[in-house]
């Protein structure tokens, strides 16, 4: 039977194609008006991209890029607390009194534990800027932090590094950018574009090798780090585990990134003449989206299960989305009753608190450790010597406590478990040190290039007691014999620290001074 023209769809039909007409209409009329009062008509149907002051969103992307000064939190809320907390600080400063600090993150980033990360790593920044301008006896000049977003996965560096470069060069006194993130090939590209426009980096989270100097050519110059590289990792690992090459099994990202490959090629090193073929997965390009990275993992579970009774150790260069799928897979394995520890690097930190993780694998002969960039239980369960100290880390812990409320805080939830916190503390507090150290006498701005130039000298008596552990330099900006604490995943949920270890073996001595 024929419909009517009265019938609903009909009506409804006609009430959208007037509905658009009308706005066809409105847009003509507006354009004549405006042609007719001499207004450019380009400009007036321009597009708002705008989110905040320093802030827009790029052509063809609806991520919020640039350079926060103000309050605005990238429409994050779990932000909003901390970055409230800075621009009150920010608010405090004197014109001509500070100098600026960037703390460089993806924060329209939508991956939960990525975002849990970023709210510490602002946290930390934060509480070594109050630090900076409240407890050091009026040194000069003081320190004004802002938030620095390349996009989720750092893919509009080029537009933030030239906006840094610009604040650089003008009244923002930009005098050092911090944080960076992960150790990915966008991030890479910036820190090399930052280094040659001479903008000092100090990595807080960063431990690719490539992207760090050394080894013969500085391709950074005035980058530092407060991490110590994936090599060092992995020697600090082997330190603690003894890995024999006939027991163990290399599970790899192919093709990896800057942090897997050479986490990769670190682990290769440890394991030279295993009998077993390293292990590849492709994850994709965003790693951290799932993909169909499950179904290789429950393949080499089969593989794990068919080497030798000898075999007991599994070492893993891949980011945190795909450990989690790997340990999942590992829990369902045939071989239920031989164990295994797996060994990976920082990225492991991710899964303290990942919900997504099924931590009943762990209850299945399996243990996981990984090399975190710091924890809170660190000093406290290591015996005095040199290297660090419970002291230090108790100047953070208890300047934390005063942040639930003003004059410091609040500055929302806060943890230490997953090191994020207190290695971005660390980090502010590094270019904190490059900052005034760096400044001349009766001065309050130091140099661009010279904060840089500082970093050699950052060992012995002009080292930076970190929460972290001892930060001594060498003179490609790279921690000495840094503390790397290895911590185990909990069934039960969290982690445990298990004990410290030492790239060489041993803690540095106490005049913390780099061999040549």
């Amino acid at each position: 039977m024929a419909r009517r023209d009265g019938s609903p769809l009909r009506r409804r039909l006609r009430e959208i194609w007037e509905i658009r007409l009308y706005r066809y209409v409105a847009v003509l009329v507006t354009v004549v008006l405006a042609a007719g009062a001499g207004v450019a008509v380009p400009k007036l149907l321009e597009e708002d991209r705008s989110c905040a002051p320093g802030v827009a969103r790029p052509d063809s992307s609806d991520e919020c890029v640039g350079v926060t000064s103000t309050a605005y939190h990238f429409g994050r809320p779990q932000l909003r607390e901390a970055v409230r907390a800075i621009d009150r600080e920010n608010d405090r400063l004197k014109e001509g009194s500070y100098v600026t600090v960037a703390l460089m993150l993806p924060y329209t980033a939508t991956n939960p534990s990525t975002l849990s990360d970023i709210l510490h790593e602002v946290q930390g920044a934060y509480l070594a800027q109050w630090q900076a301008n409240h407890t050091s006896n009026g040194q000069a000049p003081a320190i004004r932090l802002v938030l620095a977003n390349p996009g989720a996965t750092s893919e509009h560096w080029p537009l933030l590094v030239e906006q840094l470069a610009k604040m650089a060069k003008g009244e923002h006194r930009l005098r050092a950018v911090a944080g960076i993130g992960t150790s990915t090939d966008n991030n890479k590209r910036a820190v090399a574009e930052l280094t040659r426009l001479g903008i000092p980096v100090v990595g807080a989270s960063i431990t690719a090798d490539d992207l760090a100097n050394g080894q013969g050519k500085d391709p950074f110059p005035g980058l530092a780090r407060v991490s110590p590289t994936n090599t060092d990792e992995a020697r600090a690992l082997a330190s603690f585990a003894k890995v024999g090459a006939g027991r163990a099994l290399l599970v790899y990202d192919k093709p990896g990134d800057p942090y897997t490959r050479t986490l990769q090629r670190s682990f290769a090193q440890l394991i030279k003449g295993s009998p077993y073929e390293p292990q590849p997965f492709t994850p994709p390009a965003d790693r951290t989206r799932e993909g169909t990275t499950a179904n290789t993992f429950r393949q080499i579970t089969h593989l794990v299960c068919d080497t030798s009774p000898e075999t007991d150790t599994i070492l893993f260069a891949g980011r945190h989305t795909q450990l989690r799928q790997f340990i999942n897979a590992l829990g369902t394995r045939g071989c239920q009753d031989r164990e295994f520890t797996l060994l990976t690097g920082d990225e492991g930190s991710y899964l303290s608190g990942d919900k997504k993780l099924d931590r009943a694998a762990l209850t299945h002969n399996l243990s996981v450790r990984y090399t975190a960039l710091a924890h809170p239980d660190t000093w406290p369960k290591t015996p005095a010597g040199p290297g660090g100290s419970a002291g230090d880390a108790r100047t953070l812990t208890d300047l934390l406590a005063r942040a639930t409320r003003e004059p410091v805080g609040p500055i929302g939830d806060t943890a230490l478990e997953d090191g994020q916190l207190i290695i971005a503390y660390d980090a502010v507090r590094l270019a904190v040190h490059g900052i005034r150290e760096a400044t001349p006498p009766g001065s309050t701005v130091p140099p661009l290039t010279d904060v840089g130039l500082q970093w050699p000298q950052v060992k012995g008596s002009l080292r930076v007691n970190g929460a972290s552990g001892w930060i001594c330099l060498d003179v490609h900006g790279n921690p000495y014999d840094k503390a790397v604490p290895i911590v185990e995943l909990m069934p039960e949920g969290g982690s445990r620290f298990v004990r410290v270890a030492w790239p060489e073996g041993k803690p540095p001595g106490r005049e913390c001074l780099p061999p040549s």
